[in-house]
């Protein structure tokens, strides 16, 4: 069936490209050899969350500080289609001329939740800080449902503003 010499060269044909194989993976190793090389270069931290935490805090008042109140006019936009600034004219929710320092649930002619009229308390700087960043957490139960403000610089320049407004 087969002579000799077709069973030598399919011979020859598989034990060379089997020592091809061999040289090139011992070339790879020669060329890509990590285990000289020390320490990895660059190390993924366990844990990122804990280097955000680590930067340092801003206070409240230096916050406010910085605040700008041309800035905080144009993040009122988001809250115009429910509250209107003057002097009470209330909408889907109340006025909000005058509410840094007013008492919580205290516009007038503004039919409030049971939930925002038992929260109590004043609109500080810092509760509307608070508020502003997801309401619902905050009053649960209130019939607000605007989801909030996840920047910070967008809740300062909003309570800035509506601070200027009563001045």
């Amino acid at each position: 069936m087969f002579d000799t010499m077709t069973v030598t060269k399919a011979a020859a044909g598989f034990l060379g490209a089997f020592l091809a194989l061999l040289l090139l993976k011992w070339a790879a190793e020669i060329t890509y050899d990590t285990s000289g090389h020390g320490e990895a270069s660059y190390v993924v931290e366990a844990e990122p969350a804990e280097a955000e935490e680590a930067a340092e805090e801003v206070s409240f008042e230096e916050l406010m500080a910085g605040a700008d109140t041309a800035k905080g006019a144009k993040v009122f936009k988001k809250c115009a289609a429910c509250h209107k600034i003057e002097d009470g004219v209330n909408a889907t929710g109340p006025s909000l001329y005058d509410v840094v320092g007013r008492p919580v649930a205290s516009e007038d002619g503004f039919g409030y939740s049971s939930a925002m009229v038992a929260h109590g308390g004043d609109w500080t700087p810092e509760a509307l800080y608070d508020f502003l960043l997801k309401p619902s957490a905050v009053v649960s139960g209130t019939s607000m449902s605007f989801s909030g403000l996840k920047k910070e610089s967008d809740r300062v320049n909003l309570i800035a503003y509506l601070d200027s407004l009563d001045d």
